[in-house]
């Protein structure tokens, strides 16, 4: 696993309009990488807590522009 494949997939998911399926995230990468080596980036991102999986799209959790516009519009629930 090199880090500019790690980069090229942090990259594609921050930059997609939509939060894409696996599948359609591994397809729209600019250069392409073996499967198992796009999981198993997949996998890191998660335990790095920078991703999310969600109803089988992948969410960047990471801080960014589009996390920060979810959580203003979103209603605090104290438990």
């Amino acid at each position: 696993m090199r880090e500019e494949s790690i980069l090229m997939v942090e990259k594609a998911i921050q930059d997609s309009k939509d939060y894409p399926t696996k599948k359609e995230l591994w397809k729209s990468l600019p250069k392409k990488i073996q499967y198992k080596s796009f999981k198993l980036i997949l996998s890191y991102l998660e335990k790095k807590n920078k991703i999310i999986f969600y109803d089988d799209k992948i969410l960047w959790i990471f801080p960014s522009k589009k996390l920060k516009k979810i959580m203003q519009g979103s209603v605090r629930v104290d438990i």
